[in-house]
């Protein structure tokens, strides 16, 4: 059957949007794929100065115990590039696990629900997106913290793709094609008359 695990996706360094969905296609190999959030773009918290985010929610349901699959989710961040070098620094690829089902894990490095999961709404917004029932293993819906970070600004993005996610030659393809189509629609009309 499996266990109910959410995790949470940041990048904001080169294909933002690539980096995401390359996470997505390797966390289903981890499970099955339950649910995925909208993208949310989100000013950075903490760190040096660095560029927006685009963060989302991905619910696997996995049958890895969660030692193991933060360990997954680790080697998933080497795979796409993630270095380590600065305490909240730019990352290609961040991959938190935000909960394990209602298990609460303390241990050297892996800390479940994520510590600071109720304090980032670019953290709770896509994760009660993604599975609204989501809650504490005390129970707490954790739609209920949702108020309490109102004034942090996200931006959901509904099926589009930020500007910088565009290939840099993608304005001068969009230009020829406007061109050529009004060429070809003036060389029609003037065929017809």
């Amino acid at each position: 059957m499996g266990v109910r695990a959410a995790i949470g996706l940041g990048s904001n360094v080169g294909d933002r949007g690539g980096h995401l969905e390359n996470a997505i296609e390797q966390l289903d190999q981890l499970g099955k794929i339950a649910a995925v959030s909208s993208r949310y773009e989100t000013a950075p918290i903490g760190g040096p100065e660095q560029g927006p985010y685009l963060n989302m929610v991905v619910v696997l349901i996995t049958d890895m115990r969660a030692p193991a699959l933060l360990e997954a989710l680790l080697a998933i961040e080497r795979t796409l590039g993630r270095e380590h070098r600065v305490r909240w620094g730019p990352r290609t690829i961040d991959l938190d696990l935000l909960l394990y089902g209602d298990t609460s894990i303390d241990a050297a490095g892996l800390n479940v629900p994520h510590p600071e999961m109720t304090r980032r709404r670019f953290v709770l917004e896509p994760l009660v997106e993604a599975w609204p029932e989501a809650s504490l293993p005390d129970g707490t819906l954790l739609g209920g913290y949702l108020p309490d970070v109102a004034d942090q600004k996200v931006h959901k993005l509904r099926g589009s793709v930020p500007a910088d996610d565009f290939p840099p030659w993608a304005p001068v393809a969009l230009f020829l094609l406007v061109g050529l189509g009004a060429v070809a629609t003036w060389w029609l009309i003037d065929l017809v008359l």
